[in-house]
């Protein structure tokens, strides 16, 4: 196993949340990076980190999603806990927190003690506390990571990533989220109260929105026998116009529904909106149908297409 710098190691365990030094040694395109679930986010992070020059190792629960990964120069495991063997650096994209929970525990003892682990996984606030307690009780440095963006984006190389952990980590993360990302925004220096995965619901909440209202519309110029371009060229210029208005009315009019942010995974993030905001007193009744939307969707056979097949649910065939 190769591991961390005693030094910086000792100073993690004694010093959690990373006030004072920072670890040099494995800094840069030297640090090996697990990346744990390579769908269609996470394959995208992995293939820009390996192009950056980073030392890569990858798994996925279907093997098959990760094999291509390997042409990019990613070393392609068969288990976690193969992948995280002496890595300075994990990063989970995986479907859930319970998913990434599941991971890490199958990565058990080869997790060593002062570890970065970057969680990008949308989890929802309830799942991040079991994330972080799990890290605590395994001596990792947590960071709460979400990202901004869909497929093209992460292919990209054009994230934005929404940290919060000790600073201790940052320099160790610096050529991990420079090579998915476009810029990072820092906004908590610790990631186990979950400061950047509230902010990343609250920003979902408006993505969902938008896509059900778009997707309702073009449902409803249908029902009315009203021409779509009509529709949008009515809007266009002006402030109800906007650029994913026009992404997901394009894929709906081009019948290319090939998944930016799939459908059920869609619903699983509305789920979680809701749930934070009932845990907070707050009632979210659009995010609630929007779920059901995606529900009824998926139901239709649309749950691994992309989320624009909201318009399916207006229909009942």
């Amino acid at each position: 196993m190769r591991a961390m710098s005693d030094e910086y190691r000792n100073h993690q365990l004694s010093n959690p949340h990373g006030e004072g030094g920072v670890r040099e040694s494995g800094a840069g395109s030297g640090a090996k990076t697990a990346v744990l679930g390579t769908g269609i986010m996470g394959a995208a992070m992995a293939r820009n980190l390996a192009r950056a020059g980073l030392d890569v190792w990858v798994w996925n629960r279907t093997r098959a999603k990760a094999e291509p990964l390997a042409e990019d120069g990613a070393r392609v495991t068969d288990t976690p806990a193969e992948a995280v063997d002496g890595a300075d650096v994990v990063l989970t994209m995986l479907h859930d927190g319970p998913a990434a929970l599941e991971t890490l525990r199958a990565a058990g003892t080869a997790l060593s003690p002062g570890t970065v682990w970057a969680q990008c996984t949308t989890a929802g606030i309830e799942s991040l506390g079991e994330l972080a307690r799990f890290a605590q009780e395994h001596g990792l440095i947590f960071v709460d990571a979400p990202v901004l963006g869909t497929k093209a984006p992460a292919e990209a190389g054009q994230l934005v990533v929404l940290a919060a952990g000790p600073g201790a980590a940052r320099e160790l993360l610096a050529p991990v989220f420079e090579a998915i990302g476009s810029r990072t925004n820092w906004i908590g220096e610790n990631g186990d109260e979950g400061a950047a995965t509230r902010l990343k619901l609250v920003i979902n909440s408006w993505v969902l929105t938008v896509t059900h209202g778009a997707a309702e519309a073009m449902a409803l110029a249908k029902g009315l026998g009203v021409a779509p371009q009509e529709f949008l060229d009515a809007v266009a210029g002006g402030p109800l116009d906007m650029g994913y208005l026009r992404a997901k009315t394009g894929a709906l009019l081009e019948g290319d529904l090939d998944p930016s942010f799939a459908t059920r995974t869609a619903e699983k993030d509305a789920r979680l909106i809701v749930e934070a905001g009932k845990a907070a007193g707050v009632r979210l009744d659009v995010q609630a149908a929007g779920a059901e939307r995606f529900r009824r969707a998926t139901e239709q056979g649309h749950g691994d297409e992309d989320m624009a097949a909201s318009y399916f649910a207006s229909f009942d065939d």
